[in-house]
């Protein structure tokens, strides 16, 4: 478990993390979001020990990290890939560090094995790509067993397939009982991987929530409807909580003698309930869709106004 007191850091007359508070529990992936320069980089770095809080604390797994006497059996990290000296081969990197703790060679293989880095193992990491070296850190992270995981930006430089490994990988460390957070730019990643999120902007916390909730509170729930009945439907699904919005439909296909059809945006209910009223009533549907706005949608309207810079679109040829 990772939590966080009033954690506050100040550079100067610039504060860059606030007062925050929160907790990641175990059994669950856990994602860390905002925007560039909300402050995640350091609050991560504040939580591994690497950074002095101006005010506040936070523990992992009970205690502060630099208390922890072996730390990489309490807490795997990768905050910079690149942190393995060049010259060396994956495995010596890895040797190195179980050296230091006391890991045996047989977990060192484990690792490099999981991390689909076998056939690279012997080969200087100068010589590996992005996507490789942040295989070798997720390796290093999980050398000592950790119970807790806590991984800045992991699938950066990685392609398609080691997208889907970490996905894979994050989803079963939490299955295990082990706790994950995790940052990420990906939306769509953490739409598929994240269970909890926790979202900062301009070093405040913004949301501490299930992933559900948080497209719920933005308003992204909604079900799709398209009938030519529109009032006889919302006159049946009159309900404290439910609303509906009517447009007509234009250049609909349907070729009947009925009436034109119209387009309902119905909040409140589900789909199953609507139907199940439209075939009560015998109602017509042309259509009747769940819908739901993109995390991402919903990540950007929480932090519209915690970001420091905007791009402004302009059409193509027109003077900016």
């Amino acid at each position: 478990m990772i939590t966080a007191h009033g954690l506050t850091k100040r550079y100067g007359d610039r504060t860059v993390v606030q007062d925050l508070d929160f907790t990641v529990r175990p059994g669950t992936v856990t994602g860390f979001l905002g925007p560039n320069g909300a402050g995640k980089s350091t609050t991560m770095r504040m939580l591994l020990g690497l950074d002095a809080p101006t005010h506040g604390r936070s523990t992992v797994n009970g205690r502060s990290y630099a208390t922890h006497p072996a730390p990489l059996t309490q807490v795997g990290a990768l905050l910079e890939a690149r942190s393995a000296h060049p010259g060396r081969s994956a495995l010596n990197h890895l040797m190195a560090l179980a050296h230091t703790h006391g890991i045996p060679r047989r977990r060192v293989e484990e690792v490099i094995d999981l991390a689909g880095l076998t056939d690279a193992a012997h080969r200087r990491v100068k010589g590996f790509s992005l996507g490789m070296g942040q295989r070798l850190g997720v390796a290093a992270a999980l050398l000592g067993d950790p119970a807790t995981v806590i991984l800045d930006e992991p699938v950066n430089g990685l392609d398609p397939e080691g997208v889907l490994w970490i996905r894979t990988l994050l989803t079963s460390l939490a299955a295990e009982g082990r706790t994950v957070l995790v940052s990420s730019h990906l939306m769509s990643e953490m739409a598929l991987t994240a269970d909890h999120l926790i979202v900062i902007g301009r070093g405040r916390l913004l949301a501490d929530t299930a992933v559900a909730e948080l497209i719920r509170s933005a308003g992204g729930e909604s079900v799709k409807v398209v009938t030519p009945q529109p009032e006889e439907l919302s006159a049946q699904l009159t309900a404290p909580g439910v609303t509906v919005t009517a447009t007509p439909v234009t250049n609909t296909q349907v070729t009947t003698t009925e009436a034109p059809a119209h387009e309902l945006r119905i909040r409140g209910t589900d789909a199953a309930h609507i139907g199940g009223v439209a075939a009560a009533h015998a109602i017509t549907l042309h259509e009747l869709t769940p819908q739901t706005v993109s995390l991402e949608q919903a990540f950007m309207d929480l932090t519209q106004e915690s970001v420091d810079h905007r791009s402004h679109h302009h059409p193509v040829g027109a003077a900016a």
